[in-house]
């Protein structure tokens, strides 16, 4: 039996905007490219010119070899996990779609892989090169396609990264440019594509512009009108971008009311961690910062002193930065390469941002972290993390 790879990718510029999708047939024993396909489809989102990208690529190969075994490759983690059965079919835009994917073969002939998005750049110029001829109202022709060319460049380019480290390591000159590193001014090895965090504050509360403290131990307040109406602005500017492959969020009602209107936008489902949930502020949930200094000074001074100190009751930051870091190692494993939206709270969201700097505990309290505010921090395959965004409002304008 003979045994294709699949790759397929969609893009959309606009989500909804002008989209297209692109899919390659591989002969799986000597990865040569059997057929490419691409088609600019009008205005549609990312995840439907996704699976259009799929079932063009599944029909190529049906008309290749109607009895071989067919391996998807695809860097959208929905489409994977959908056509894979794990996850629900939502929207009713993508039903039809996978629907018609899952006709073309037998489903024991096809199996599904989820891959980083740099490894899946023939699809993805593809996809690419069909939306760019769309916009100069043509259709897009194999005979002028580079995008087999253009993804072996870049491909080779990978391995230079790699072999120039190596060369590196073992003390030998090396006759090149070294590619700049994704980490700063760090050395400049290929660590893949890191697993990036995208911070989301929850939106408002009754009790945030109050400047209360709202922490875990409290009344677990809802969203107010202001904060739903954040949570879908962001939610609106998170589906716009098209990144966002999976959403965890805080147990706390306010988080996952937040996560609730990203996800019905994005179609994707909500997971919990318990890691992510804000501090135990104890006797001061509820409390001003000027209430707790005129009740309780002592305490407050010794909070802010130590990160070793507890409210009355409640939890010290080195006891919320252990739980946030064994989280974020946790997620960071599990979403290697990966784009994922954490919906969490100001602790931890500064405690993240605070670490991946390498900041002291005292700059907690130098940070500014507005509701339903974005961040990002990318976590690289050496440990090491890069601070992307802080605090940005835009969605919110």
């Amino acid at each position: 039996m003979r045994e294709f790879i699949v790759e397929a990718d969609g893009g959309s510029r606009g989500n909804p905007g002008p989209a297209g999708y692109g899919s390659v047939v591989i002969d799986a024993a000597t990865g040569e490219t059997l057929r490419e396909a691409a088609e600019y489809i009008g205005v549609a989102t990312n995840n439907v010119a996704e699976y259009k990208g799929l079932v063009a690529g599944l029909k190529a190969a049906h008309e290749l070899d109607p009895a071989a075994s067919i391996h998807v490759r695809m860097d959208s983690k929905l489409v994977v996990e959908q056509m894979s059965g794990r996850w629900k079919i939502k929207h009713p835009d993508m039903r039809p779609l996978a629907a018609e994917a899952a006709r073309v073969f037998p489903p024991d002939q096809v199996t599904y892989e989820w891959i980083p998005r740099e490894k899946n750049k023939h699809a993805d110029r593809l996809a690419n090169e069909a939306m760019d001829a769309g916009k100069r109202g043509e259709r897009w022709s194999a005979a002028d396609s580079t995008a087999e060319l253009d993804a072996g460049a870049a491909l080779a380019d990978v391995r230079a990264a790699g072999n120039v480290a190596l060369a590196q390591a073992q003390g030998q000159a090396v006759a090149m440019q070294a590619p700049r590193s994704p980490v700063g001014w760090a050395a400049p090895a290929d660590l893949g594509a890191p697993a990036t965090f995208v911070l989301l504050r929850h939106g408002e509360t009754a009790l945030t512009p109050q400047k209360r403290f709202s922490g875990s131990g409290g009344s677990d307040p809802s969203l107010s009108d202001v904060g739903r109406e954040q949570a879908e602005r962001a939610a609106a500017a998170f589906a716009a971008r098209g990144t966002i492959q999976a959403i965890v969020s805080s147990p706390l009602k306010r988080c996952q009311e937040t996560a609730q209107a990203v996800a019905a936008r994005l179609g994707l489902d909500v997971r919990v961690d318990e890691g992510l949930r804000e501090t135990d502020f104890g006797s001061w949930e509820g409390l001003t910062f000027g209430e707790v200094r005129a009740r309780q000074p002592e305490e407050l001074n010794a909070w802010l002193a130590s990160p070793d100190a507890a409210p009355p009751g409640g939890e010290s930051f080195a006891a919320v930065t252990d739980r946030v870091s064994a989280a974020r190692d946790r997620l960071a494993a599990e979403y290697a390469g990966r784009t994922v939206l954490l919906v969490t709270h100001v602790t931890p969201i500064k405690t993240l941002v605070r670490l991946a700097l390498g900041a002291p505990p005292e700059s907690l309290f130098r940070m500014e972290l507005s509701a339903a505010s974005v961040s990002v921090v990318a976590y690289y395959a050496d440990g090491n993390a890069s601070l992307r965004l802080l605090n940005d409002t835009s969605h919110l304008r």
